[in-house]
């Protein structure tokens, strides 16, 4: 079966979010299901494709909104509201409607579309209707976007958050009903969506291909937290952290923050060390005495979780932050009331500085989600097969 995999950005071999990670896997398990693979989106600029044999390139795209200018923001969304799209997808609207059939045409002969994420679907709705299609879920986008909302401090991001919701309500209800088969990260997003258990199934996603022994380095800091800041779900948690848990913890310990972070929220906590973004994220976790688990918004699968449960790191953990992993490992303690998160983090950090890492193998956690990825995958790809058959009868 031949795919064309239909993605806003393409892999390229060194993927700065949790979303680039999960496509590299998402990829990767397909691949080894037996399907031939083409992908297709943008790079990021300067970037190229890790498999350019099996990639076509739209263009260079730079979607960030937290480095775009004001008058950048600004034509997005008039853009945006001109054309009845969200602010994501009209981010890729940077091709005509002519130059992607083209590229699709290159391809040549194919079975089927995966659909990665709304974006790139959503620029282009009606573009990808003419063969039986997966649609990949990552996140219930619509939730997001109603929780940003809530979440957001001046009328204005209310406002335009409270847009994105409604039609990215929209945009998913018609992808999940147009699909096939429906892949999400997490077994609670697909019931969101109205799904029947037929009609989905969820991908417990892995970080690597396999788990290699490494040397454990010494701890530089007593807690470290890692992730993509500037994307509003994340903050939110990182916020409530910082606001709701920091106080209760003991103030000698080593804070340290990895990953890109808006300017505002590095100058207002003092005493926190916010690193930027690190060349070797593995080793930066692995370097914490404790990692804290922090989500509290937001839908699908959290990445950062699953790596420090491969990297088999002791860890505290919010209820969001273990969405969708059937199995929490035994050294994560799971906590959402700040006394009882705080509590938790200076019980374990504690025992950290005694000399107990308090780590496990993480092999054991990674073959399981190996497992059922390889088993959810076959089952979207054997909905596929029937869709086929359907269709050339």
């Amino acid at each position: 079966m031949h795919l064309l995999f239909v993605t806003s950005l393409v892999p390229d071999g060194e993927p700065m979010t949790g979303y680039e990670i999960a496509n590299a896997a998402i990829i990767e398990g397909l691949r080894k299901a037996g399907a031939r693979v083409t992908v297709m989106g943008f790079t990021w600029p300067g970037k190229r494709p890790s498999d350019p044999d099996n990639t076509i390139v739209l263009g260079e795209v730079d979607v960030r909104t937290d480095t775009a200018g004001l008058t950048q923001k600004l034509l997005w969304l008039r853009r945006a509201v001109a054309a009845g799209l969200t602010v994501s997808s009209v981010k890729l609207r940077v091709i005509s409607e002519a130059r992607l059939c083209d590229a699709i045409r290159q391809v040549g002969a194919f079975d089927a579309y995966v659909l990665n994420g709304v974006a790139l679907a959503g620029a282009f709705e009606h573009v990808f209707s003419d063969k039986p299609a997966i649609f990949v879920a990552h996140n219930v986008e619509y939730r997001s976007a109603r929780e940003n909302s809530d979440a957001a401090t001046s009328f204005v991001q209310k406002a335009l958050f409270a847009r994105e919701a409604k039609l990215l309500r929209g945009l998913e209800t018609r992808l999940c009903a147009k699909a096939d088969f429906v892949f999400t990260l997490a077994e609670d997003d697909g019931r969101t969506f109205g799904l029947p258990p037929e009609r989905f199934a969820a991908l417990p996603l892995v970080t690597r291909k396999e788990i290699t022994p490494r040397a454990v380095p010494s701890m530089t800091h007593d807690l470290g937290l890692i992730g993509t800041w500037t994307w509003q779900p994340n903050r939110i948690g990182l916020e409530w952290f910082l606001r709701e848990v920091r106080p209760l913890i003991d103030p000698t310990f080593r804070i340290a923050v990895a990953g890109g972070t808006p300017a505002d929220l590095k100058s207002a906590w003092a005493g926190v060390d916010f690193v930027g973004k690190v060349p070797d994220a593995a080793a930066f976790v692995e370097g914490s005495g404790v990692v804290p688990l922090v989500s509290r918004a937001g839908t699908g699968v959290q990445l950062k979780t699953i790596e420090t449960f491969e990297l088999g790191m002791p860890s505290v953990a919010t209820s969001r932050s273990v969405r969708g992993i059937a199995a929490v490992p035994a050294n994560c303690i799971v906590a959402d009331e700040p006394a009882a998160f705080a509590a938790a983090v200076n019980a374990m950090v504690a025992r950290a500085r005694r000399g107990d890492p308090q780590r496990l193998d993480g092999k054991a956690f990674h073959a399981g989600q190996v497992q059922k990825l390889d088993a959810a995958i076959r089952l979207g790809l054997d909905r596929l097969d029937s869709a086929n058959w359907k269709a050339a009868g």
